[in-house]
């Protein structure tokens, strides 16, 4: 079976889903930047929620064999990026998330809707 960087997304955003992550957002960034095809942002109500968050995803990229390049924040789960190389994951707390405004900073970038199925 080919992996695909679609298949990647829905991936680390069912797992977001699955630790109650809020605001989830995919938005595709491959005309616009050479960092990745696609950031998913969410956002936790606590640091416990966000780093829960984060393992999730670690654990469910590792387990469907796809390399986890970095982790960076997850001591505090304040902002947590997590380097999937074509997926950036940004997993925030509720009230970081409302200051970086990181949907703003990527306006042009259309939101990725995957159909039930893929």
């Amino acid at each position: 079976m080919v992996k695909t960087v679609e298949a990647l997304a829905r991936l680390v955003a069912k797992a977001a889903e699955d630790k109650k992550a809020e605001n989830l957002i995919i938005l595709d960034i491959s005309k616009l930047s050479v960092i990745a095809d696609y950031f998913m942002i969410c956002n936790g109500n606590n640091e416990r929620q966000v780093q829960a968050i984060v393992a999730e995803i670690r654990d469910q990229a590792h387990k469907n064999g796809y390399k986890v390049r970095g982790i960076e924040g997850a001591d505090e789960g304040r902002w947590v990026l997590v380097d999937l190389e074509d997926v950036v994951i940004h997993v925030f707390h509720r009230e970081d998330r409302e200051f970086y405004n990181l949907e703003r900073l990527w306006a042009e970038a259309p939101v990725v809707r995957f159909g039930e199925e893929g």
